[in-house]
């Protein structure tokens, strides 16, 4: 048995697992909705689970080598909450499950992070936690390859419904973690046969342990409601070299009289009868909500099983050398290394000074090369497209199963489950996940991108090939729509730098921006610096600045974004040999924009006539622009061509910036006349 393992002698195993599946059924009643019957079918493996095998602590929710859980099948967060309540968790009390679902209260109907103690990611979209959770195992390794499996060695254990199975991000997750060897991830799938449709041969047909077999993984299958039988499959996945799947046989809704083993205990109240109906299959004569004194003294037994490997933990910890532990501190903390902004100082300076033209992603990746050794536990990748996206630090080596020192992970072709994965590092702590891809393939890891925002974690995504200056892959390629479905994610930042310059600031706000997400779009074509005066201050740090400042009242202001600032720049010079006073506004991030102060964005747009240019759709450009205003991009898809003859194909160029200037001014000057006229 598990070095951890401890039967209460308080209350049996079922008297504990009964006490999940009551407060599960109790609090879906209350608020008349939500899952019951996943709880209700997985308390006993659950049960085994917390009270034989997890290492945590309650007292410290976030201590670092705490296991990992992780509700892969978030419907039932009822399961979740009722052992962090039965745990002791911080601010989990009976109040908060009578108020499951609804407003402000700690139980909403999907795990949320940062909202719940104890909820290590947010879960609800099916696949995405068990993807999360091999993000988590890998950083597991990473951290014990720095500093030793005594201050890094902990497990992550998930609970997968057949939801999350089917969908296509956990072939993308389960081949990775097979791939690595993440031994120490841990599967329990609730194999119950039922979804919202019915049964599940309804849809599927698919050998489950087959495919895991497959994929690299040992599998195994248990009946779920038999504790020992559980326990005896965690038992042995402790000594895995593979990651480990438990198919858990289960009865979905577990003691419900009529619905157990049905859909109709899947996502609806069951309803007083039944609900009464369970109570007395499980001999449970109390009140809703209330355990019994011999019951929650178990439970708590269970919460301070590893007070003392914890306490272990911390004086291995603080035996270590001042700088070790310091370090290992810092990296838990995601502080940002001070040699970042000497770095990206420095890179600024030489790229204003100096910098021939140059593509941003190769801007990009000449600043990793300064940055990766600045910040040691900064953690790269791709999605197959390393020389593409040029995400390899020139001193990264690359993360292997058998050394996992590296600090860059080939992620194969998954986008999602490397955005999902990266997701998971950040969650983990102790690393700065970023990874790579083309702009257009953000669709395949849009839901992670967007779990990412919803969480506020750090996750950097370099986004190369960002229009149709890509070329000739055409309009497969070519996002054309891409960066607006980004800017609509709330609480994600998304820059598209203009040069090498803004693509250091660029970093350097990712990196510093621990509460959110970022997306850096950069072009395949080369861009010409455009701030040749050298600055320390980040600009792009207000979201949009003017770049270029007539002399006198502005006539007209241009507002672009990456490669087309070069072209807004042009269009002034050319304006203002006509006479024209045509003012820049580059404008590298919408959401720094619209969060800077009211006055300094009035500044920035001023009053004179707009036209904006962005090699892309209009939509999100009314963070700066009227509907009357001019706008020069995209409105249908790209083509096969060399990227010069796309520009002129769709009018993106320096004489449309020019025409739509004179019009939006002449346009000006005729509303004016009128008016003096009435």
């Amino acid at each position: 048995m598990n070095v951890l393992a401890r039967v209460s002698d308080c209350a049996t195993h079922a008297e504990m697992a009964n006490a999940i599946r009551v407060l599960s059924m109790d609090a879906v009643e209350k608020a008349n909705c939500g899952h019951p019957g996943m709880p209700m079918g997985m308390a006993d493996a659950a049960t085994v689970l917390f009270t034989r095998f997890m290492k945590f602590d309650p007292a410290d929710p976030a201590w670092p080598d705490r296991d990992r859980f992780v509700l892969s099948a978030g419907h039932g967060s009822m399961l979740l909450y009722s052992l962090l309540h039965l745990l002791g968790y911080p601010h989990m009390g009976r109040t908060e499950l009578e108020r499951f679902r609804q407003l402000d209260s700690r139980t909403p109907g999907h795990p949320e992070y940062g909202h719940t103690p104890g909820v290590e990611t947010t879960t609800g979209p099916l696949g995405q936690g068990l993807a999360a959770a091999v993000g988590m195992a890998i950083a597991e390794r990473l951290l014990a390859a720095r500093y030793g499996a005594d201050i890094a060695d902990h497990r992550t254990y998930v609970i997968a419904g057949d939801g999350c199975l089917m969908e296509g991000i956990s072939h993308e997750a389960i081949a990775l973690a097979g791939h690595l060897k993440l031994a120490k991830l841990i599967v329990l799938w609730d194999d119950n046969g039922i979804t919202i449709d019915g049964k599940v041969s309804l849809a599927d047909s698919v050998d489950q342990l087959a495919r895991f077999e497959a994929a690299g993984w040992t599998a195994s299958c248990v009946d779920g409601h038999d504790p020992e039988a559980v326990a005896a499959a965690l038992e042995a996945a402790q000594s895995a070299q593979k990651p480990v799947l438990i198919a858990c046989k289960t009865t979905i809704g577990y003691g419900a009289p009529t619905k157990a083993g049905s859909h109709a205990s899947h996502g609806a109240a069951l309803g007083k009868d039944e609900v009464a109906g369970a109570r007395s299959f499980f001999g449970w004569t109390h009140a809703p909500f209330e355990i019994p004194d011999n019951i929650r003294k178990a439970w708590a037994e269970a919460a301070s099983r590893a007070a003392g490997a914890h306490a272990l933990w911390s004086e291995r910890l603080a035996s270590r050398d001042p700088a070790t532990k310091a370090r290992f501190e810092a990296d838990i903390s995601g502080a940002v290394a001070p040699g970042v902004a000497a770095a990206v100082e420095a890179f600024k300076k030489a790229a204003s000074e100096g910098g021939a033209a140059q593509a941003t992603r190769i801007s990009s990746q000449k600043l990793l090369d300064k940055l990766a050794p600045a910040q040691p536990n900064l953690i790269g990748g791709s999605a197959d497209l390393t020389g593409s996206n040029n995400t390899k630090a020139a001193d990264m080596k690359a993360v292997t199963p058998d050394d996992f020192s590296g600090r860059y992970i080939h992620y194969g072709v998954r986008e999602f489950g490397m955005a999902a994965a990266m997701n998971g590092i950040s969650l983990h702590g102790g690393f700065i996940p970023y990874g790579g891809t083309f702009l257009v393939f953000a669709d395949y890891s849009r839901p992670a991108i967007r779990l990412a925002a919803l969480m506020g974690i750090r996750v950097i995504h370099v986004l190369t090939h960002d229009s149709i200056g890509l070329g000739e892959d055409g309009p497969t390629h070519q996002p054309v729509e891409h960066l607006a479905a980004l800017r609509a994610i709330p609480n994600l930042l998304v820059f598209r730098p203009a040069d090498a310059v803004e693509t250091a600031e660029a970093w350097e706000l990712a990196l510093n921006s621990k509460t959110s997400p970022s997306v850096i779009a950069l072009s395949r074509q080369n861009l010409p610096i455009v701030r040749r005066a050298h600055a320390a201050e980040n600009l792009s740090a207000a979201g949009g600045y003017v770049l270029r400042a007539p002399e006198g009242e502005r006539d007209v202001t241009l507002f672009a974004t990456g490669s087309e600032v070069s072209l807004a720049v042009e269009a002034s010079e050319r304006l203002a040999s006509e006479g024209v006073r045509a003012a820049v506004v580059s404008m590298p991030c919408f959401e720094l924009f619209a969060a800077a102060p009211a006055a300094y964005r009035r500044s920035v747009i001023g009053t004179a006539p707009r036209v904006a240019v962005e090699a892309a759709v209009r939509q999100s450009w009314d963070i700066a622009l009227a509907p009357d205003d001019a706008f020069i991009g995209m409105s249908t898809f790209g083509a096969s061509a060399p990227a010069g003859d796309l520009f002129r194909k769709f009018g993106i160029t320096v004489d449309a910036i020019v025409v739509a200037a004179h019009a939006q001014i002449a346009a000006k000057a005729a509303a004016e006349a009128t008016q003096r006229k009435q």
